[in-house]
């Protein structure tokens, strides 16, 4: 049988305590050759060691996570890859179908980890996920602050931007009806004024056709003042789609909304789901 033996050497005792005494989440080598007191290779040994007995897990070179004494062995699951992926580097926020799931908006399990940044890096192995590495433009890289990940500080997109981010790029979300059913759920908790914002300073005319159109499916609750200004902002520019290219025939495709000027080229089945979710929160809270 495959385990993790946690029993420590005198060493490995005192790196852990002291790190347990600071409360402290991470650690680096350097860290932990001062504690020791030791030649950098005697360190080396004993945080491979750490590693071996699931006491340490490896963010980048020369960072690693502290796996608290309560969480035990199995500690580095799926919410803890989160918080070694972004470790990565420090200009970045977590994103698309990771954010998504973060704050339960789908339901599809990921083991890549999405992190946006602008920093030009490889995507790689982080513990049993992959993370994927997403260069954004300029404009886009915003909407995003600090989350607690069962006691590690990373950086996430919020709600709003979150959902943005998924109808803009469907494909790191998990799909176009996957995307869709993430706005349409977040839409029950958004807050429209900051998510209006957020669409005018990416100034993007087919986001903003597709978001509108979602929140229509959704059948969001939405003030009127708030859908005037996405109608507004929808009515430059040239007609626009969501899906595959109007030129590649979808069949059963939802086919052309007037209202945003958008070609849903996506069959109906697909969207089924998520229609009308934004609406039936409101239903229940009345009942």
């Amino acid at each position: 049988m495959d385990y993790t033996v946690r029993t420590l050497s005198p060493q490995e005792s005192r790196v852990v305590l002291a790190l347990a005494e600071k409360k402290q989440r991470q650690v680096g080598r350097t860290e932990i050759i001062e504690l020791l007191g030791v030649k950098a290779k005697a360190a080396d040994k004993v945080i491979d060691s750490l590693r071996r007995k699931g006491w340490l897990e490896r963010a980048s070179w020369g960072k690693y996570l502290v796996i608290p004494p309560d969480e035990g062995p199995d500690a580095v699951g799926e919410t803890n890859l989160l918080a070694l992926a972004s470790r990565i580097t420090d200009n970045y926020y977590i994103g698309y179908g990771s954010a998504a799931a973060h704050y339960g908006l789908t339901t599809q399990h990921r083991r890549a980890i999405i992190i946006v940044t602008p920093a030009h890096l490889r995507g790689r192995q982080v513990g049993e996920g992959r993370v994927r590495i997403v260069n954004p433009k300029p404009q886009k890289f915003f909407g995003f602050g600090p989350v607690d990940i069962l006691g590690y500080k990373v950086l996430m997109s919020d709600r709003e931007k979150t959902a943005i981010d998924c109808i803009d790029r469907p494909a790191l979300a998990g799909g176009v009806g996957e995307a869709v059913a993430i706005l349409a759920t977040a839409s029950r908790r958004l807050d429209w004024p900051r998510a209006i914002d957020y669409l005018e300073r990416i100034n993007s005319t087919a986001l903003v056709r597709r978001f509108g159109w979602v929140t229509d499916h959704a059948k969001a609750d939405m003030l009127a003042d708030i859908r005037e200004r996405l109608l507004r902002l929808a009515a430059r520019g040239p007609q626009t789609w969501m899906g595959p290219n109007p030129a590649r025939k979808v069949r059963w495709a939802i086919g052309y909304d007037k209202t945003w000027r958008l070609f849903v080229n996506v069959p109906r089945d697909e969207l089924r789901e998520s229609a009308g979710l934004g609406h039936r929160k409101a239903l229940k809270k009345d009942a």
